[in-house]
């Protein structure tokens, strides 16, 4: 859609072709519903791929102060909040519909249920077979998303037409995604959040870490701070590396001061038992597990419990290593890591260097940005300036 509307604004005639029986239905789920379409802090740090630095380029041209002043002039008032913008509306469909209305205004022709057949390079331009209709255009964007929420269009169909004009993928991979581990005691312990810190090890290398609310589930791990690493998982399960995260449960302390309020806890004469004297500290769910991975029986009398073990216990809960073997796929992704190769692709325009009037903006290319924004952000950015430069004649 902003690839649309920038090429429209840019005085070229454009049509839209949706395979699904509406633009935009990935937006309303984005934001928990509510749309966090941009964020005031950017730079390379919050966006990922081979080459994250393909993205300065497009961010020069069209970055947050013009995504801000875009959606205002469609409409939208911001909202922030911790550096997050959202519309003021609340609502993820207010982002939807002054896009859709701004496409009428600029009388774009919009062809929904029109699935590809094939995408043809002449010496003319385009040629595009649709079950539909066959099209006729002097360039040609792919904007069709990467594979992360199929039910919303971006399911990959597009991607074997982008090979046969030439183009290569990086691996695609789920992104913004809920872990799966192999420990077998998730089960006992879902539904807890909890703030904690994790690391992401590949092959028993430090990779990134991140600190937030973390969800424990049934299978394994969600929450902010498991999507933020999430896209590094995948990419090494993908190539069947080793993939442990280390959770601290105590990110807040250090060791130090976690065993000395351990001991405090423990050496008190007052009657508790093991379970007990961590009531308090730890969530009541959490804390058979802990005592159990530590064999300390939960109820053993407090005062009992070694100066060793407490010190085993004080080690575990800042290193609670975890293997990971699975994402829950692209169906519960928010976004895709992976895409069409950045190397073939122009980062000034976003033109194909292999094919002329080819172009690509968003999740298809091997860009995918942190929870935060950022995924809609390259989406805007990345559509005008395709839009902007294959309007140029």
């Amino acid at each position: 859609m902003a690839a649309a509307i920038s090429a429209a604004r840019h005085k070229a005639e454009v049509t839209i072709i949706e395979h699904r029986d509406r633009i935009g239905k990935k937006i309303l789920s984005t934001g928990n519903g509510k749309c966090n379409y941009t964020n005031k802090k950017q730079g390379l740090r919050y966006y990922r791929g081979e080459n994250p630095a393909f993205v300065l380029p497009v961010l020069e041209q069209f970055g947050f102060q013009e995504t801000i002043a875009f959606f205002q002039e469609l409409g939208i008032v911001p909202k922030e909040r911790e550096g997050c913008f959202y519309p003021a509306s609340g609502q993820a469909s207010s982002v939807l519909e002054v896009l859709r209305m701004e496409l009428r205004r600029l009388s774009v022709d919009i062809r929904t249920e029109a699935s590809l057949i094939s995408v043809r390079k002449t010496k003319k331009g385009f040629v595009v077979q649709t079950n539909q209709d066959t099209f006729f255009a002097d360039k040609c964007i792919f904007a069709c998303g990467g594979r992360a929420f199929p039910k919303s269009g971006s399911d990959g169909s597009a991607f074997p037409h982008i090979e046969k004009l030439g183009h290569t993928f990086t691996d695609v991979v789920p992104a913004l995604v809920q872990m799966k581990a192999k420990q077998s005691y998730f089960k006992s312990i879902a539904g807890i959040r909890a703030e904690i810190s994790i690391q992401l090890y590949i092959n028993q290398h430090l990779v990134c870490q991140d600190r937030g609310e973390v969800q424990l589930t049934k299978d394994g791990i969600s929450g902010i701070p498991t999507f933020q690493v999430s896209r590094f998982a995948a990419k090494a399960l993908q190539n069947r590396q080793k993939v442990q995260a280390v959770l601290d449960f105590v990110p807040y302390m250090s060791e130090e001061e976690l065993h000395l309020e351990l001991q405090k806890r423990f050496i008190r004469k007052n009657g508790k038992t093991a379970e007990e004297a961590l009531i308090g500290f730890f969530s009541k769910k959490l804390i058979p597990l802990f005592l159990k991975e530590n064999q300390i029986p939960i109820h053993e009398a407090a005062e009992k419990v070694s100066s060793s073990k407490i010190q085993k216990l004080s080690e575990y809960l800042k290193h609670v290593a975890i293997d990971l073997v699975d994402t829950e796929g692209f169906e519960k992704a928010q976004t895709s890591a992976g895409g069409v190769n950045t190397a073939e692709i122009n980062a000034e325009t976003l033109e194909s260097y292999l094919v002329p009037g080819l172009y690509f903006a968003g999740e298809v290319i091997d860009i995918d940005g942190m929870c935060g924004g950022y995924n809609l952000q390259w989406a805007w950015s990345s559509g005008y300036a395709a839009g902007m430069h294959a309007a140029e004649r």
